[in-house]
């Protein structure tokens, strides 16, 4: 089913994942700016979660000072007062007037006096001795007083700052120093907010030109291939970045330059297909002429005749039969296998009689496959396989020019259970390196010159369609396909 939306050539997800798949519409277009906005809003949220780390001993820090201050003030005026016997009504009000006070007594060791007060409740709310104050304590009385809704009053009691006096013991209204409080937990809020804001704008600059606007040129050479993926021009060029998106841009190249050239490949392929489907007709027809003027020749009274004629009139009946199978490759299908139970050995000699190598000159074959091996296969396509991988072996071992070089092809089998396994060797120069990899593709030939890489490829198709594998066996010298042949299951 076709996605609304996808570009042309892109792949589309199945239809259970389409849910979580963006739209055309909406793709491009994310809530709160995408990354960027998130990463906006994370940086806020973060910096606000740190000035709130900061900010709950601050703010008991600055009750502990705010109480010592007025501590020390009323403490440092009240000594100086007590040096006198009296203290006139007009100094008493002038005194609680500057410390906010409503109370003020000091304890001298042996007397305690009270200097001033004015309107002190019966009630106590807080009772503060600041010689007891912890870290701990310090925070949970202030949280309880930023959080008080009375109007009640608090009593501090702190050391003497000067002369005889050990105590001093002020009583102060609870809403004097919440509103001090409110109002230093308001700067640090505005402060706050104003560093999140710019630190926050700085990493959203930052990352936006370093993240996302790479990102977002992935994106758009992602989404200019998926238009038209055989257009070599359209491969993302590379930045040259050392860092992980350089890396990403790099495989993604490398990704968009390997599919491209693969979809070239099998449009050559589909050609060839093409071009093979117009001239199989009239190739079939030059064929079947040969194959009348060899029965012609099967009435001449010549021994060579009568032998040979035969071999080539087989032959040519193969050559028709392949003119459809290289078809059936070009459409990806080749017919299912008709199995028979055949005699291996046989299956040998005549493979090594088609291409020469009883009388061969400069190659010998020595067929090694033990009389009494069968093998459940399809007649005519075992004898494909073994023909491609002796005529590659062959082609490899004719090339060499050193005439002290030893040119055999040995054809080796054995039956384990209901496998057979063959082994298809030669003392040929082998396989390099560089082909190995794409050793059973097709069109990846390497190893000879004027081959087309068919021929491993077909191999490797036939034999899976058998339920079998073919594996190159480099631990020994030459060249050495294995391959394994099931039974058909029962």
């Amino acid at each position: 089913m076709k996605h609304e939306g996808a570009p042309h050539g892109s792949v589309v997800p199945p239809e259970g994942e389409a849910g979580s798949q963006q739209t055309g519409d909406s793709f491009g277009h994310y809530r709160l700016g995408g990354l960027s906005g998130k990463l906006l809003l994370l940086t806020v949220v973060f910096v606000m979660v740190a000035e709130i780390c900061i900010y709950v001993p601050s703010i008991a820090n600055f009750r502990n000072t705010w109480l010592m201050e007025r501590l020390t003030t009323a403490g440092v005026a009240a000594s100086v007062l007590a040096e006198t016997n009296t203290i006139a009504p007009r100094l008493q009000e002038e005194l609680l007037r500057t410390t906010g006070a409503l109370a003020i007594s000091l304890d001298q060791g042996s007397r305690r006096s009270l200097i001033a007060m004015s309107n002190v409740p019966d009630e106590v709310d807080f009772v503060i001795d600041m010689a007891n104050v912890t870290p701990w304590t310090s925070v949970q009385n202030s949280f309880a007083i930023l959080t008080y809704g009375g109007s009640g009053v608090m009593r501090v009691i702190g050391a003497g700052q000067m002369g005889h006096t050990e105590r001093v013991d002020v009583v102060l209204p609870v809403a004097l120093l919440q509103k001090d409080m409110l109002a230093f937990s308001g700067r640090i809020l505005a402060l706050s907010l104003v560093i999140s804001i710019i630190t926050a704008s700085l990493v959203y600059i930052a990352l936006r030109a370093l993240f996302i606007r790479p990102l977002r040129r992935l994106t758009r050479s992602m989404e200019r291939f998926a238009e038209s993926p055989e257009d070599a021009s359209r491969i993302m060029p590379v930045s040259g970045r050392r860092d992980e998106l350089g890396d990403a841009e790099i495989r993604l190249a490398g990704m968009e330059e390997a599919l491209s050239r693969a979809l070239h490949q099998k449009q050559r392929l589909a050609d060839l297909g093409l071009a093979v489907s117009k001239i199989n007709h009239d190739l079939r027809n030059l064929l079947a002429s040969a194959q009348l003027f060899l029965e012609r020749l099967e009435h001449v009274p010549d021994p060579t005749v009568s032998r040979l004629a035969p071999k080539i009139l087989a032959t040519l009946d193969r050559a028709v039969s392949y003119t459809q199978a290289v078809m059936s490759y070009g459409k990806a299908q080749e017919r299912a296998p008709q199995r028979r139970l055949l005699t291996l050995r046989r299956v040998g000699d005549d493979v090594a009689d088609v291409l020469g190598l009883v009388d061969h000159e400069l190659v010998s074959f020595d067929n090694k496959v033990p009389e009494g091996i069968e093998i459940d296969a399809d007649p005519e396509q075992i004898f494909r396989i073994l023909l491609n991988l002796c005529r590659n072996a062959l082609q490899a071992l004719e090339a060499e020019k050193d005439a002290t070089l030893v040119r055999r092809i040995t054809l080796e089998a054995e039956r384990t259970g209901s496998c057979v396994s063959i082994a298809v060797i030669d003392t040929g120069p082998g396989i390099p390196e560089n082909t190995r990899k794409a050793l059973f593709k097709a069109f990846h030939s390497g190893s000879k010159h004027g081959g087309v890489g068919l021929g491993l490829a077909i191999v490797a198709e036939l034999l899976k369609a058998h339920g079998g594998c073919i594996r190159l066996d480099d631990t020994g010298p030459g060249t050495c396909f294995r391959l394994e042949v099931p039974d058909r299951s029962t």
